[in-house]
């Protein structure tokens, strides 16, 4: 009787193992874009850098060149996916980001994280619209990345493209 039971469920715990990881590539996937990286003028905070999709762009202050942090941790995961294209993908400059800073990061499901001077890059999801900077400065962790890679941590005044930034690390955590 046990191995019979055996038999009919251990399928039934397979398939649902498979679908689990499928929903997690679905998820991987619709944060990719097509890998383009530009830098745009923010009223607030000088020149910054979006995505294509003209979202705005964050740097985690606990990431170190090449290694982001965030993934180990579900709530930051949440509320910072990750700037990713696929494995086979190269990301590219637009209109005043440098190629030459762009690269990539390993990431789960077959995809690669953008990185920006080494530094892995993400979205805010309070960010609804292009042009939104409402992640900036979260719990003092979150910036947004000015054309040279660094963070922008003060508004600038009369929105100049002058930044007081600094790519230094703050402590901190997720509580």
């Amino acid at each position: 009787m046990r191995g019979r039971w055996i038999r009919l469920v251990l399928p039934l715990v397979l398939v649902a193992v498979a679908g689990a990881g499928a929903a997690m590539a679905a998820t991987a996937s619709t944060h990719a874009q097509s890998g383009t990286v530009r830098a745009v003028k923010s009223k607030s905070f000088g020149m910054i850098l979006v995505a294509a999709n003209g979202k705005t762009l964050y740097r985690y202050t606990l990431d170190s060149k090449g290694v982001n942090r965030c993934t180990g941790d579900a709530a930051c995961v949440k509320y910072w996916p990750q700037l990713l294209v696929k494995a086979t993908a190269k990301p590219t400059a637009g209109t005043g980001a440098s190629a030459g800073l762009l690269g990539t990061i390993k990431a789960a499901h077959g995809m690669r994280q953008i990185t920006y001077a080494g530094f892995p890059l993400y979205y805010f999801v309070g960010d609804k619209a292009s042009g939104q900077t409402t992640g900036q400065g979260f719990e003092k962790e979150w910036y947004v990345v000015n054309a040279k890679g660094a963070f922008v941590k003060h508004a600038v005044a009369g929105g100049t493209t002058s930044t007081k930034s600094t790519s230094t690390s703050s402590g901190g955590g997720w509580g």
